[in-house]
């Protein structure tokens, strides 16, 4: 991943209500979640969501599909796993075990999420 590109990753990520849409996508997994779903789970009304989504998609940590006259978003995993991946390429100098807490953290997780 490119510099520029993790900027505007956290810049759309450094708001509270799309940090909260972003996070409750993540957890949903794949599958996401309808506007609507989103907006009542976050009980924020769907036209404000509605600008936080679409700037999450335009920096990439989002993905959209159009079911009927839904709009469906989910997490980009792919580009999750890539902002991880740039925040850590170079931590600790390439000695692993000084990272041994994010390393072990991942791999709970596991690293497709």
């Amino acid at each position: 991943m490119e510099q520029n590109t993790a900027i505007e990753a956290f810049a759309a990520l450094a708001q509270p209500t799309r940090l909260e849409a972003f996070r409750l996508l993540v957890r949903v997994g794949p599958k996401g979640l309808p506007a609507l779903e989103i907006s009542r789970q976050l009980g924020t009304k769907p036209s404000t969501l509605s600008g936080h989504l679409a700037i999450l998609k335009r920096a990439g940590v989002l993905a959209a599909t159009r079911h009927q006259r839904e709009i469906h978003y989910s997490a980009n995993l792919a580009s999750v796993n890539a902002l991880v991946q740039f925040l850590i390429a170079d931590c600790c100098g390439g000695q692993i075990e000084n990272c041994s807490e994010i390393v072990a953290l991942l791999e709970r997780q596991g690293t497709g999420c």
